[in-house]
């Protein structure tokens, strides 16, 4: 038990690493504030971390099926602690959009390798459970990063603290795996091809579940993106009290996916997806009306709720479709991710049209709407 401990810690851990993308949310808002942008062009922004997802998932799972998943989890470290330096070096526009582009590309390839990797260390039925617990400890990074961005604003004396500080636990995530030995397949030296990971698409079912996770991923940027504006625009915060909208939804998302991670060995993960996303479009219905600061902060920390395992569901799912072809299904779904570049930008342009947030709420729910009949479909597909 030890022994097989020691291998799961620090795997887990990387999940922690795999949180920092998620800082984009509140960092919109202080690159934002620093260089005069408008909406539509800070809508972009998160648009440099999530669009590699979409660029570069697919060949990291071809290269993954040659070097392995641990070389690839530590290579995404490497990148991902280069990316964190630059813009403490040199702050300025430019260098902060290489540092959100080169933690992207380190993401996009810790996710589609360190999700597969946690295969090697649990099998069989815990999978689901195992995979949220990952989640959980990714909301927790996500919950801190608003924190360490206030922090390192108000103690430091500027929020670009953040960088180095996430270079640091990124460079000890590293060193942890590198500690220890993980079993795994022999690399394949025929790896697979573009056209045979995209086939699998032809799937039905894992056509779904691929929109299910470019969906979720943009509800999960866009309702963090959204979070401290709406306190902004409705509350008249200033920009960091603003940031602790974005931290009472990975609070909220941290303790859903616990939850989460524990009801999921005990019921039907269809169900769960059913009944949360109903709850979560309830709470984004009721967040277009809402105006004081208790209300807001309440719908979004619902919403980070009731989201919060979904991505586990989904993920899960699809490689218990097709368990022989993990390293493509990992790819694909991960590239679902893109999820994330796509919305905030619709977010920022029909909050630009509307001149409110309120159009920021409109594409947040239409996502949640496919998620809904995402859920009701794949309940019909395994009866």
């Amino acid at each position: 038990m030890n022994k097989s401990l020691s291998k799961l810690l620090p795997v887990l851990f990387g999940f922690f690493v795999m949180g920092f993308c998620d800082v984009v949310g509140i960092s919109t808002s202080y690159v934002k504030n620093d260089f005069g942008l408008s909406e539509t062009v800070a809508g972009f922004i998160p648009s440099m971390v999530f669009v590699w997802f979409l660029l570069l998932s697919i060949p990291a799972a071809i290269v993954m099926n040659r070097i392995g998943r641990k070389r690839m989890v530590q290579v995404s470290n490497v990148i991902t602690i280069v990316g964190m330096l630059i813009p403490f070096v040199d702050y300025n526009l430019v260098t902060c959009m290489v540092a959100f582009v080169l933690l992207g590309i380190g993401n996009t390839i810790l996710q589609v390798s360190l999700n597969p990797l946690l295969t090697n260390v649990v099998k069989g039925e815990a999978l689901t459970s195992s995979l949220t617990v990952g989640q959980v400890v990714k909301a927790v990074s996500s919950f801190c990063g608003p924190f360490i961005a206030s922090f390192a604003a108000g103690v430091l004396g500027n929020w670009q603290y953040l960088f180095p500080i996430f270079a640091a636990i990124t460079l000890l995530s590293a060193l942890w795996l590198m500690s220890v030995r993980i079993p795994e397949e022999a690399p394949e030296k025929n790896s697979s091809s573009m056209g045979a990971a995209f086939s699998l698409l032809g799937d039905r079912t894992i056509l779904l579940l691929f929109l299910g996770i470019f969906f979720v991923v943009g509800v999960d940027v866009g309702t963090n993106t959204v979070a401290p504006k709406l306190l902004i625009e409705r509350c008249g915060f200033g920009v960091e009290q603003a940031g602790y909208g974005s931290s009472v939804y990975f609070v909220c998302r941290t303790v859903g996916a616990l939850i989460g991670s524990i009801l999921l060995v005990r019921i039907s993960d269809v169900a769960y997806f059913r009944v949360n996303m109903l709850a979560a479009l309830a709470s984004a219905v009721a967040l277009f009306f809402a105006q004081g600061t208790v209300a807001i902060l309440v719908l979004v920390g619902l919403i980070g709720f009731f989201c919060s395992s979904i991505f586990s569901v989904i993920y899960s799912s699809a490689l218990k479709k097709r368990p022989e072809k993990a390293n493509e299904i990992s790819g694909l779904m991960i590239m679902g991710v893109f999820g994330g570049a796509v919305i905030p930008p619709l977010m920022g342009v029909m909050a630009d049209t509307l001149q409110s947030q309120v159009g920021s709420l409109l594409v947040i729910a239409a996502s949640m709407l496919y998620l809904v009949g995402c859920s009701l479909w794949l309940g019909r597909a395994r009866r």
